[in-house]
């Protein structure tokens, strides 16, 4: 008789499930009804106006806020019912680029980049060095190991942050905001890049932004938060013949 093969668990197509949240803070409702499903291995992009909830959103995805009602799940499993040990094991798996760099101004580049390896690992000084400067080069940043933060323009300062958010391979990474500031040729040069390092390293992104239309190119799909609930999820090509309607309704 044939031995029959064990089934594995299937894997959950969601890497992040954000089902019918709502939250009213300081008197002001900032989400309501509010769900979105970020696809595995995929780039999400969620566009707002200013002031609509986006970092909100990504710190129930962190753990750092609970929404009123609904839910928060990664790989299917909600995050509200977890002790502070059990999310501090699901941020682990978690890179993040926050608004601005959010770099240590005390640290030079290489140090900045090494942290988490210091951190979180044991590798050793030899296998931390080997390791950060293969970022700094995969970054175009080896010339800047030695500077710090204050020296560094604001597109390089955006390439540090990716590397060090990248050093524990993690399988998904937020961004916050990731071109606030720059001008438009740095932002694509950014955009370039967050490009290139999902396809290489398929994680999984979910990326905020009001940059409209240019951050279009970057999502495999583009949910739209207005009104503290997700208008729509879009496929980036259909809304670059839209971004006029969308523009207005973000601004309203």
């Amino acid at each position: 008789m044939a031995r029959t093969q064990k089934q594995l668990p299937a894997q959950q197509p969601y890497a992040i499930e954000l089902r019918n949240i709502a939250t009213t803070l300081a008197g002001q409702r900032v989400h309501e009804n509010l769900s979105l499903q970020i696809e595995r291995g995929k780039t999400t992009v969620v566009v707002g106006a200013s002031g609509s909830g986006k970092s909100v959103m990504l710190k129930y995805i962190l753990g750092f806020m609970k929404p009123d009602s609904g839910d928060v799940l990664v790989d299917g499993k909600s995050l509200l019912r977890l002790s502070e040990r059990e999310m501090k094991n699901v941020r682990s798996r978690y890179g993040v680029v926050f608004q601005g760099a959010a770099l240590f101004d005390s640290l030079n580049v290489f140090d900045n980049v090494a942290l988490p390896l210091v951190e979180k690992t044991r590798l050793t000084r030899t296998e931390i060095a080997e390791q950060v400067m293969h970022s700094l080069a995969q970054m175009r940043l080896t010339d800047a190991r030695f500077k710090m933060p204050a020296e560094l323009s604001g597109g390089m300062q955006r390439r540090v942050a990716l590397a060090r958010a990248l050093q524990l391979s993690p399988e998904i990474i937020l961004f916050d905001e990731p071109t606030t500031g720059l001008d438009p040729e740095t932002s694509e040069n950014i955009y370039d890049l967050l490009i290139e390092t999902q396809a290489r390293l398929k994680y999984t992104a979910l990326i905020v932004s009001h940059d409209i239309p240019r951050i279009f190119r970057v999502g495999d799909s583009v949910a739209v938060l207005h009104d503290g609930h997700i208008e729509s999820v879009i496929d980036p090509k259909k809304l670059k013949r839209a971004t006029g309607w969308l523009k207005k309704m973000l601004a309203a």
